[in-house]
């Protein structure tokens, strides 16, 4: 039966999930941690970040190491991958064919201009998911992580936006500072 819920729950997330992995969090962390339990959130946190820095989409890492989690064995993780992954093949599939047919059809066009608002506050969701106490720490327990976070927060976002560094040379900088400072 966990399997069945597993699957149903991932194929959901898989399905409504426009935008990528980042967009696909909120709905994971709602189902996952809020929703089921099958983790809490100092485990989903961690799930994030480990998910940036292994290859692949963040949204199947994050659906295989939740479902093996939530079982015990890897065939949690095959069932929670394949169904986070199986809606938008079956979509990419069948769509594909009147996409290149229709693409310059008005209402195509005005589909995809109403999507990318939502896709936006799906990524803004995201973020604001990633800014708890757990991240940042809290100006009333412990200031100096506050600071801290808050700053490595500020620098690394200017630096990957204004500057263009890479940001995977970023979280190994961030992961290096944050070890020495914490």
């Amino acid at each position: 039966m966990l399997y069945i819920l597993l699957f149903y729950t991932f194929f959901k997330i898989g399905l409504f999930g426009f935008g990528g992995g980042y967009a696909m969090l909120s709905l994971i962390q709602g189902e996952v941690v809020t929703r089921y339990g099958w983790i809490d959130t100092q485990e989903f946190t961690d799930i994030v970040a480990v998910s940036q820095m292994t290859p692949g989409p963040i949204g199947i890492n994050a659906a295989t190491y939740v479902g093996y989690v939530a079982t015990g064995s890897a065939w949690g993780s095959v069932v929670a991958t394949l169904a986070v992954v199986l809606p938008s093949f079956v979509l990419m599939l069948s769509v594909s064919k009147l996409l290149l047919k229709y693409r310059k059809h008005p209402l195509v066009e005005a589909l995809f201009g109403g999507l990318r608002p939502a896709i936006v506050g799906l990524l803004a969701a995201a973020a604001l998911t990633l800014m708890t106490t757990a991240n940042f720490g809290s100006p009333d327990a412990d200031r100096r992580t506050f600071i801290i976070s808050c700053l490595l927060f500020v620098v690394t976002f200017v630096a990957t936006r204004r500057f263009k560094i890479n940001p995977i040379l970023m979280i190994l900088i961030a992961g290096v500072a944050g070890y020495i400072l914490y």
